[in-house]
């Protein structure tokens, strides 16, 4: 899997983790401790978030980083 790979995966699996939690990029956001204009870049693929952005999205959604990467 190459970097636009997991760029895509990670952003898509954040989004649909987001819609089955019932969570708004501002909610989910916010208990993320970033801004909801960040998470739209990430969802969106514009921006590689850092892996601590990542660990402290996937604790708000309570999903692991398999989870993340594997979309499934």
């Amino acid at each position: 899997m190459n970097k636009d790979e997991i760029i895509k995966r990670v952003a898509e699996t954040i989004r649909i983790e987001r819609h089955r939690k019932r969570l708004s990029q501002q909610e989910l956001a916010e208990k993320a401790g970033i801004t909801a204009k960040y998470l739209n870049l990430i969802e969106n693929q514009k921006s590689n978030p850092t892996i601590v952005v990542v660990i402290q999205i996937c604790l708000v959604l309570g999903i692991s980083l398999d989870k993340l990467l594997k979309n499934e």
